[in-house]
């Protein structure tokens, strides 16, 4: 599904069905330390039901299907979703898997302990997202916004692999990240309020092959190019490896959770006048 959105990439048309299979193979990159955060603060556990928003491949949901909570993935890719699909069959994980906007959810009301949105918060309209989450969790219920970016100012190789993004997407507003909290709409601030967030570093391991795969796998390259240009790319990009990679090393990243808690809302009816 080609998704076009002048917040990103200054409107420039992206569709993650292109890189369903770089994704799966070359994006499940997240360290325990990632996980082990979400589970220290008793969420995504078992005796919850946890939504995932923009579920992409199924990352989040089957990397952590070993804490016991009951997930459902949803995304507005059919192509990833049939990944996901597939991957956790493989793995015998029974996951609910969705192809559906988290504009257009349709599930009853209170159904979610859990709501998490990983690499995917900015994408939504939150205008009309933020009150249907509120709707979906139960009372006392989190929402869960998750983010890792690699960090290019202070990574060399992260920092060359960049810039060669940007020769192709000059537009790609994926780029040139730094260490910060994670933007919370206004809109949020109605339904929620935020209990806690977090920004660390961590150092994610990849060999030439898979830091090739992760950069070909993001918005401004495989989802966005054309094949001849894809085609340039992949070349250069792998000459620059060859020139300035070892085999193995890592790539420093910052990661960021924010934790929003539903607000209770009590309805007061007037007094009868009768």
């Amino acid at each position: 599904m080609e998704i076009t959105d002048n917040r990103i990439d200054a409107g420039k048309a992206f569709d993650w069905g292109r890189t369903s299979e770089e994704y799966a193979r070359y994006r499940d990159i997240y360290p325990d330390e990632f996980y082990k955060k979400i589970v220290d603060r008793g969420l995504c556990i078992a005796g919850q039901k946890v939504l995932d928003l923009g579920t992409g491949t199924g990352v989040l949901p089957r990397n952590m299907y070993k804490y016991g909570a009951e997930w459902t993935g949803t995304d507005i890719s059919p192509e990833q979703i049939a990944k996901a699909r597939s991957l956790a069959d493989a793995a015998d994980m029974k996951i609910r898997f969705l192809a559906v906007p988290a504009e257009q959810m349709d599930f009853p009301g209170e159904s979610f302990d859990v709501i998490t949105a990983c690499q995917c918060f900015w994408y939504f309209d939150h205008d009309r997202v933020m009150p249907k989450l509120a709707e979906l969790l139960k009372p006392g219920g989190k929402l869960l916004i998750l983010y890792m970016a690699w960090l290019p100012y202070e990574d060399k190789i992260a920092g060359a692999s960049e810039e060669l993004v940007l020769k192709y997407s000059p537009k790609w507003s994926g780029a040139r990240e730094n260490r910060h909290p994670i933007w919370i709409p206004d809109i949020a601030y109605e339904y929620f309020a935020v209990e806690e967030h977090e920004e660390y570093d961590l150092a994610v391991p990849f060999t030439k092959e898979s830091w090739h795969g992760r950069m070909r796998a993001c918005r401004g390259v495989g989802a966005s190019l054309s094949e001849e240009e894809l085609a340039r790319w992949d070349r250069e990009h792998r000459k620059l490896l060859e020139r300035i990679a070892p085999e193995r090393f890592e790539v420093l990243h910052y990661a960021a959770l924010a934790i929003l808690r539903k607000k209770e809302r009590i309805i007061r009816e007037m007094p009868s006048l009768l």
